[in-house]
């Protein structure tokens, strides 16, 4: 038990560590109230500081010539910054009505949103709706207007397949690139080189550190990060030729009546493609800032589907065009010679299959055949060969596997086979189907791009390389990335002299052949292939391919126009008026072709 002067004791020391505490107190409260009253006064009123990102303007798509066909451009991008407090339902619904957006739409972005990131709305908005905005500050706490680069595409539908377009990552894709370093709201590349070389094209964004009032309005920047543009690229595209092809088909189109086509040009030494065409088109621009329902459906119920790129996508039987595979097999398997006759009748012997337009042309070797690409010659030749020396043959021409280009979505084609036919119809092989396949008929698929290697391996003597859209890609301070040389597929087992006699067959289709009258003084020597293919779902599509000069070829070409009819006819004036522009032949009207 505790005597009364220790108890005392222990009272008074009690005392004085409370007093000295409530001291404490006093003198903490007093120096925040005095000291720094207005400081801690600012952060009651609900101030923050918040990184509000700036996104980077894409990568610019020069020619190979160094003129700009995809750049940039300012827009204005409505968003929602919910940096202190959820945006108002009144707010939400104001913003939807002045931007004619659902807010059941705005509600969406919302719930997804993660971080604090502006909630991109709506882009590209007209200059009057960013005064609205901008004058009827108090009416919109939250909205913000961000200035944001909106790619544009300078030739609208011109190359629109190879350039491809933007848009706003989707919530599947975002879920695949997030350890990319993609966002919410990311413009990326959705088509064509825009998706295909998207990591280098975007470029790094920046940001502003910016200090916010209670009701998200901007108080000062404290700083900021200027956004690194993406990587250029120069594309093996010569604007010039791509403007004249895009002319010569859309010409044709009109001139016959025809809705659908495609065109590739290519420089067989090198595999550089140097214009692409696929028509029907669409204009890029009206998917950078979000495309609207109206516009989309335009597109989606064309009947002609012009969101597909036919050049590498449209699977076509080549018709003709494939007499080049046939008369290369047959040579190379000794199954004929250069100078043996074989006797034309109108129709084959053994089946009745004959010429298209009924012609007798008697007694024809190999060179005449292939100029006025006579089908009972090569129904001989397929009878000769067998469908599975055609089958390889087409293979060693790389038919039947994709090229390899540098676009999305290419399509492998189809070569004849017993393989397939067994597979798709469980039904054994016939000649007649051989028959078919050796001019090009039956299951036979390719599209224009891989009609456009053929002919390229021919006028370079048997060598494939692989087609590409890029020639270099260079960084903002002019430095290069990343170069892209010609790359040698294969060549052609096959000897120089078969190739020889393919490339003087060809050459004669021009000077007295199929399309001899639509190149009567023509001044450049150039070898070509007509090429009718039979359509079940309506008339027939047209083919042309050629290369030239003949002597030191530099420009392959190839065309096909969906049921245009005879190639002579639809395809052959597409493919000179874009070697006319190739090589800067003046033009001229040329006379009609058979």
């Amino acid at each position: 038990m505790i005597d009364d002067d220790e108890f005392y004791g222990r009272i008074r020391a009690l005392s004085l560590f409370v007093t000295f505490v409530i001291t404490v107190l006093i003198v903490r409260a007093g120096h925040l109230q005095i000291y720094d009253g207005e400081h801690y006064a600012k952060l009651a009123d609900g101030n923050r500081i918040r990184t509000i990102p700036a996104m980077a303007p894409r990568g610019t798509f020069y020619d190979r010539n160094g003129v700009p066909l995809v750049t940039n451009r300012p827009g204005f991008t409505v968003c929602l910054l919910p940096l202190t407090e959820p945006i108002n339902q009144d707010v939400k619904e104001r913003v939807a009505k002045i931007l004619h957006v659902k807010v059941e739409d705005i509600d969406k972005k919302i719930e997804a949103h993660v971080g604090f990131d502006p909630i991109r709305i709506k882009s590209n908005v007209t200059q009057d709706i960013v005064t609205v905005l901008e004058e009827q500050k108090d009416d919109y706490p939250g909205v913000v207007i961000e200035v944001q680069p909106i790619r544009n595409y300078m030739l609208k539908e011109e190359a629109a397949h190879a350039f491809g377009y933007v848009s706003e990552i989707s919530d599947e894709e975002l879920e695949r690139r997030k350890k990319e370093g993609y966002k919410q709201g990311d413009i990326v590349g959705k088509f064509g080189l825009e998706r295909v070389y998207d990591t280098y094209l975007k470029g790094e964004s920046g940001g502003e550190q910016v200090e916010v009032d209670v009701a998200g309005k901007p108080v000062q920047i404290l700083g900021r990060k200027e956004p690194t543009p993406g990587n250029d690229l120069y594309l093996t595209i010569d604007k010039n030729l791509q403007d004249a092809t895009e002319r010569a088909v859309d010409e044709q189109l009109k001139a016959i009546g025809a809705h659908a086509a495609a065109a590739v040009v290519m420089n067989p030494q090198t595999g550089e493609v140097l214009a692409i065409v696929s028509r029907p088109s669409f204009d890029p621009n009206l998917f950078a800032p979000g495309i609207s329902v109206k516009d989309w459906e335009k597109i989606n119920n064309n009947p002609y589907h012009p969101m597909d790129n036919k050049a590498i996508t449209g699977e076509y039987p080549p018709g003709s065009t494939f007499k080049i595979v046939t008369g290369t097999a047959a040579l190379a398997e000794g199954k004929v010679t250069p100078e043996e006759k074989i006797l034309d009748t109108g129709t084959h012997w053994l089946i009745p299959k004959g010429n298209a337009g009924g012609e007798v042309l008697g007694w024809i070797n190999f060179l005449e055949a292939l100029a006025h690409s006579d089908n009972v010659y090569f129904y001989e030749m397929g009878n000769r060969l067998g469908i599975d020396r055609l089958e390889k043959h087409a293979r060693l021409f790389g038919l039947g596997e994709k090229t390899g280009i540098d676009l999305p979505y290419e399509s492998e084609g189809l070569v004849a086979n017993r393989a397939y036919k067994e597979k798709v119809f469980e039904e054994e092989w016939y000649l007649a189907e051989t028959f078919d396949a050796a001019i090009g008929q039956g299951f036979n698929l390719v599209t224009p791009l891989q009609a456009a290697m053929v002919m390229g391996e021919i006028a370079a003597n048997g060598k494939r390389f692989k087609p590409h859209m890029v020639n270099k890609i260079v960084s903002q301070d002019g430095k290069t990335v990343k170069t892209f040389e010609p790359e040698l597929l294969s060549e052609l087992t096959v000897g120089q002299n078969i190739i020889s006699l393919v490339q003087q067959g060809l050459h004669e289709v021009t000077k007295v052949g199929t399309a001899a009258g639509s190149f009567v003084g023509f001044p450049i020597d150039i070898a070509g292939k007509t090429g009718t293919a039979e359509n079940p779902h309506g008339k027939d599509h047209g083919w042309f391919v050629a290369y030239g000069p003949f002597a030191n070829p530099t420009v392959v070409v190839a065309v096909v126009v969906e049921q245009g009819g005879y190639g002579s006819q639809s395809a052959v004036p597409i493919g000179r008026k874009i070697l006319e522009a190739a090589f800067h032949v003046p033009v001229a009207a040329p006379a009609a072709g058979k």
